[in-house]
């Protein structure tokens, strides 16, 4: 069986904006915050922001305090100047696109135009469009209602951002035969126009669609009709507790589409559920193969091999025999620092990845006591070793604590309790120097005695792999972090500049490899290791334009890259 997710599937730009100006409020200040009507229409969102502490009010007071957010879908202008004189300090988070509608309607309104929305006459949004019409505003809601339309002088035609494209059209081309006078404007969201076109294509190609998001949500409530037209099986859910794989047959291909205020981790939650629920319908065979792929990737065990592959290969490019003993060290050591990890990070996992956040949960204390014994294995091997990497092992374990204590101590009382994990984007940079360490420079003092400089050049080498590994999984991670105040590297430079960073920083370790072992500095095992990044600036690519699929796949292949590289080195010895 086949699951797609469709590439449009989500948060939109206007609704991801609203989210993360809110979420951004409530991280930097400790003042009253609300929104003046729901943000958006997705009850799982409004429910985090609840927790962070973000109410919801429904009447303007004569007298408020704190901040206010104007919700995605916009107000009328006289709410706003009510908000202002009620003395909250406002945030306007309406979406850009129905900024535009409203500007359109203020313009020529002022004009003496007649105003017609075509639109969901109680949606909030039309609401909000109405308020700039100055009296002069008109919903249509259906092709009866434009009939029933008194002829005007001269009057615009616009659509609620969310509206149906092929609907939108009929008005247009109803527009064009009897009212040629009328300006019509096209102002559905090329978001939504995407989304649109998107799920009509995926109907074309699979069995059954499901779709993901509020039952209060336009948009999402057309694209479930968009989908149940093309005459495929459909569903609309709003999380994964409601989905009934019996509705959905026996398919073989399933598409998941989501509308615009569906946040990613409802998304995960569902192809996981829908992942799981299905494959116990396959043979044994691929029941066990996913099973074993499952807890590989969540019990970190693949990325343990993938260390200790890594380690090999960086060994043998320095030129030093591998010795079991680094390998293990360097087994251990990560296996141990990102169990703990994700122990420490369930409340982020339960939107990040929930079945990981499940996982960790169900086996808590099993997982911990293995931890501990990773830990002491790792520190047993490093004493076999010799008392230096005994003493480096120490202080990066202890560096490993201080990371998730406070930095302030607990008598001194007020404000935040500081952490170096709270500095922004640390995990990402900390993360692949400790991998750094532990697969280039401990071969090194274990082969050398000392560092010399092609260990520099290794360093870098694995530690920038290891950088774009888990900065990659930070950009599918923005919005949990987003939830939990994580600052990590894609939101303060945004998941386009970071994503170009990290093909950037694996091309520019391509050509350095090649170069170095053109010019000698490195043996022709150089040669054979450049395919590493350019596998990695392969999948980013392939991950850009959609080619990458969702789920275990997507963790399996990007964690594959440091088994590669085992593999490549172990087959330059071979020859």
């Amino acid at each position: 069986m086949k699951i797609t997710v469709a590439k449009t599937a989500g948060f939109c730009m206007g609704v991801r904006r609203a989210v993360e100006l809110a979420l951004d409020a409530s991280n930097r200040t400790n003042e009253p915050i609300c929104t003046y009507g729901p943000l958006i229409h997705n009850p799982q969102v409004l429910n985090i922001l609840e927790e962070k502490g973000i109410s919801v009010i429904k009447e303007i007071p004569e007298n408020g305090s704190g901040t206010v957010l104007i919700r995605a879908h916009g107000v009328p202008p006289e709410d706003r100047e009510k908000l202002r004189n009620a003395g909250f300090n406002v945030i306007d988070a309406t979406c850009p696109k129905v900024i535009k509608v409203q500007s359109i309607i203020a313009r020529h309104s002022r004009q003496g135009y007649a105003v017609i929305i075509v639109g969901d006459r109680a949606h909030p949004e039309v609401i909000g469009l109405l308020g700039y019409a100055g009296g002069n505003g008109h919903v249509a809601e259906n092709m009866d209602a434009l009939h029933a339309l008194p002829e005007f002088e001269k009057a615009i035609i616009v659509a609620q951002t969310t509206q149906n494209k092929t609907f939108f059209e009929e008005v247009t081309e109803w527009a064009e035969a009897y009212y040629p006078n009328y300006q019509v404007f096209n102002t559905i969201c090329d978001s939504t126009e995407s989304r649109q076109t998107d799920v009509k294509n995926l109907a074309e190609k699979v069995d059954a669609v499901v779709v993901v998001g509020g039952y209060e949500s336009g948009n999402t409530k057309r694209l479930f009709d968009i989908a149940r037209d093309a005459g495929k099986t459909a569903v609309h859910i709003e999380t994964e507790a409601e989905l009934d794989v019996s509705q959905l047959g026996n398919p073989s291909h399933i598409a998941i589409t989501a509308g615009a205020s569906t946040p990613n981790w409802i998304i995960k939650r569902v192809y996981r559920e829908l992942e799981n629920r299905m494959m116990y319908n396959k043979r044994c065979f691929r029941r066990w193969r996913f099973f074993i792929h499952r807890n590989l990737l969540l019990s970190n065990i693949y990325l343990a091999a993938g260390a200790g592959c890594l380690t090999y290969a960086a060994s043998m490019l320095q030129g030093v025999d591998p010795a079991l003993s680094s390998i293990l060290m360097a087994v251990l050591y990560l296996l141990c620092m990102h169990t703990f990890n994700n122990l420490i990070d369930i409340t982020s996992d339960r939107y990040n990845d929930p079945d990981r956040a499940n996982f960790y949960q169900q086996n808590k204390n099993f997982l911990s006591a293995l931890t501990g014994l990773f830990g002491l294995g790792g520190l047993l091997t490093a004493y076999m070793m010799g008392p230096l990497f005994l003493l480096l092992l120490l202080c990066m374990s202890f560096m490993g604590i201080v990371y998730t204590i406070s930095l302030k101590p607990q008598g001194i009382a007020g404000g935040l309790k500081p952490k170096i994990r709270d500095i922004p984007g640390s995990k990402t940079v900390l993360v692949a120097l400790a991998w750094g360490i532990v697969t280039t420079i401990v071969p090194a003092l274990d082969g050398f005695g000392q560092v010399r400089l092609i260990t520099a050049l290794v360093f870098l080498w694995t530690v920038s792999l290891v950088f774009v590994r888990t900065a990659f999984f930070d950009i599918l991670d923005m919005q949990g972090s987003r939830i939990v105040g994580k600052e990590t590297i894609p939101i303060l430079l945004g998941e386009k500049k970071t994503m170009g960073l990290l093909k950037n920083l694996a091309a520019i370790m391509m050509v350095a490899l090649c170069i170095a072992s053109a010019i000698g500095v490195v043996s022709t095992l150089g040669y054979l290791l450049c395919i590493c990044p350019l596998a990695m600036l392969m999948f980013l690519s392939a991950y850009e334009h959609g080619g990458i699929p969702s789920g275990l796949r997507q963790g399996f292949l990007m964690e594959s890259h440091f088994i590669l590289a085992g593999l490549l080195a172990g087959l330059w010895a071979l020859i």
